[in-house]
């Protein structure tokens, strides 16, 4: 997880602009698949009433590294880049957030990273401390807040060993099975796989040039185990590629 900040100015352009003054949880497609899952109905009515429905156009900075983290978001819809600035101008990014995903509750009280909205991204806006005045008071929230940040925990170090110990194509297929599953999460099962980010953010995530991720690209589809479509891939031989990105 990582803190996160809206400046006032961007916070009143974001608020969504049909947004109702209650009952949205019933209707959120994130509901199952966030940590909001852990309520009750009369439990989510009270935190829907701490929330704020903000919606970001697609490349719209959300917040920024280093700023004041005093705010806390659950991702409804769409997909998030998450990075950061190194000293010397280069740009890490450290992970992609998608429907269901929760940004906050860092221990620090600046943002660590950056955030940009990839496509179209709808999100619930807390207050840090009311949501952290409401955990106090529903600690079946924390508890699966902590379950979320250990599997958060689990795929940050499968990220280490994929930059330090992988072939280029080993990195890029384990990102693709691994995208592959976290979507499968939020639309069901599918050899489809989504990429609303470009190359040059895979490349930057993977430690890659651009160069070399679409060389890869290009080998899996002349090896047939893969399609590139207009808005991601098809898995082919989604067997094969398993195989590849458990190695």
């Amino acid at each position: 997880m990582t803190g996160i900040h809206e400046t006032p100015a961007l916070a009143s352009l974001a608020i969504c602009p049909n947004s109702r003054s209650g009952g949205e949880c019933d209707h959120c497609q994130a509901r199952k698949l966030s940590v909001c899952a852990a309520l009750e109905p009369h439990e989510l009515n009270a935190l829907d009433r701490l929330s704020r429905k903000m919606c970001f156009p697609a490349r719209e900075t959300m917040f920024e590294q280093d700023e004041p983290s005093d705010v806390v978001y659950n991702i409804t819809s769409g997909a998030v880049r998450l990075y950061k600035l190194l000293p010397d101008g280069r740009r890490q990014i450290v992970g992609f957030a998608l429907t269901g995903d929760f940004l906050g509750l860092s221990m620090g009280e600046r943002n660590v990273f950056s955030a940009d909205a990839l496509g179209e991204v709808t999100a619930c806006q807390f207050s840090r401390k009311q949501f952290s005045d409401f955990l106090d008071t529903h600690p079946h929230l924390l508890r699966r807040l902590h379950a979320f940040a250990s599997h958060e925990l689990s795929i940050a170090q499968e990220q280490m060993v994929i930059l330090g110990r992988r072939t280029a194509e080993e990195k890029v297929v384990a990102f693709l099975i691994g995208l592959r599953n976290r979507w499968s999460r939020i639309n069901g099962s599918t050899v489809n796989v989504p990429l609303p980010m470009t190359r040059q953010d895979i490349g930057d995530f993977l430690g890659l040039t651009i160069e070399t991720v679409s060389r890869m690209f290009t080998k899996l589809a002349k090896q047939k185990s893969l399609v590139i479509t207009p808005d991601g891939v098809r898995l082919l031989e989604p067997a094969r590629l398993e195989a590849i990105a458990a190695t």
